[in-house]
């Protein structure tokens, strides 16, 4: 028999465990223990099989050059986070400006322009 009770809706247990769930548990902003676990898995995977991302790469290469190229970029995002997409909005100017650009011959110049 499992050493787990299943339990019922009637059960009083519930019951109090429904009304204080609040008051238990991780407090919001708190990571979740599995999760960091987790986390730190992978990490350790990660440092522990760097030399031979090379060698994976270049095995996929030969095969399909896209699919490595495809599989670098995706690594390369835990390397170098994407960057959030932001809108800029800014009322355009009311007046317009005139920029006069002339290129000289260096030689011609003046030392004072």
């Amino acid at each position: 028999m499992s050493q787990f009770r299943r339990a019922t809706p009637s059960s009083s247990r519930v019951r109090a465990r429904s009304l204080s769930t609040s008051a238990r548990g991780r407090s919001k902003g708190t990571p979740n223990k599995v999760t960091a676990e987790v986390r730190e898995a992978i990490a350790a995977f990660a440092e522990a099989n760097v030399g031979k991302l090379q060698t994976w790469l270049d095995a996929v290469a030969e095969k399909d050059p896209a699919k490595a190229a495809d599989l670098f970029v995706r690594v390369l995002e835990y390397h170098v986070p994407k960057l959030a997409r932001t809108e800029v909005t800014q009322d355009a100017p009311k007046e317009t400006e005139t920029i006069k650009i002339v290129f000289a011959d260096p030689r011609q110049r003046s030392e004072k322009s």
